[in-house]
């Protein structure tokens, strides 16, 4: 019966991260003062996670489950190229949106100074869905026997590019500038240059 409850309190450690990510932009999180507003001791945290990284892994991971799972239900339920790589796109910006302290995981600025391997996840992350986007728009060769006349991998990276730009600029303005704003006039000015590429 203590396992449900363990679970629940390193999600509450997870939130409260997250929720000082969020309030406190370009400030370093100490575990101090994230024990002080999960209301337990620096000792408690560690009981939970061995570490800060750790903490920080577990909001990787479900920003990873997230996204990943999300793109892939995507990837099943739409067959349209164009719209699959925007629905991808719009479900990256929108969870940075929705989840502000979060979006500085994503864009990095929260890793400054936390251990190496973390930012190498969040590199692996985009990797990921850097070839799903890949795999997006060569499956549009293969149904439609017409592809684009730019390497879908190099259209790949300039639409991650875009989201990434977009998650930047919401952090850098420490979260006013909404990375969903403009996007659907955006997104049909680059849907309309690939298909004339």
């Amino acid at each position: 019966m203590t396992a449900p409850k363990k679970k629940s309190r390193k999600e509450h450690i997870l939130q409260c991260l997250a929720h000082m990510l969020e309030t406190n932009p370009g400030q370093r999180i100490t575990t101090a003062k994230l024990a002080a507003e999960v209301g337990v001791s620096e000792a408690a945290l560690y009981r939970h996670f061995p570490s800060k990284a750790r903490m920080f892994e577990g909001l990787i991971e479900f920003i990873e489950e997230s996204i990943l799972t999300r793109i892939n239900l995507i990837m099943d339920e739409e067959k349209d190229t164009m719209r699959r790589c925007q629905l991808a796109l719009q479900l990256l910006l929108m969870f940075a949106e929705r989840n502000p302290g979060i979006s500085r995981v994503l864009s990095g600025d929260a890793l400054l100074g936390e251990n190496e391997r973390l930012r190498g996840r969040i590199n692996n992350l985009f990797s990921k869905i850097e070839t799903l986007l890949k795999q997006i728009l060569r499956e549009k060769t293969l149904r439609e026997g017409k592809g684009f006349n730019l390497d879908e991998a190099t259209l790949a990276n300039l639409l991650l590019a875009i989201a990434e730009g977009r998650i930047a600029q919401f952090v850098r303005s420490e979260f006013k500038q909404k990375p969903t704003k403009h996007f659907t006039e955006q997104w049909q000015f680059v849907q309309q240059q690939l298909l004339q590429s």
